[in-house]
């Protein structure tokens, strides 16, 4: 049971940053509602991402390229690279 426990913990814990993320990104929380912890069977943690519309998912591939791209950024002005 407590494994079970953990793992549920885990989902939530990776689920509610994903919300705020979203929820920084402006999206309504209609949208951060479809986010769902889970447990498979054997009790692994996933996060469900149900349906969304193709605007909100365009705004959050652009912001994880932005993202993604940052830290390449900084290492570049600094002079160093990653």
């Amino acid at each position: 049971m407590q494994t079970w426990r953990d793992s549920r913990s885990r989902a939530d814990n990776a689920t509610n940053p994903l919300r705020e993320a979203l929820a920084a990104l402006g999206l309504p929380e209609r949208v951060r509602r479809h986010l769902q912890p889970m447990l498979t069977h054997q009790g692994a943690p996933f996060v469900h991402v149900r349906m969304l519309s193709a605007e909100h998912v365009e705004r959050i591939a652009e912001a994880l390229r932005i993202a993604a791209e940052a830290p390449s950024l900084a290492a570049a002005s600094s002079g160093t690279r990653s």
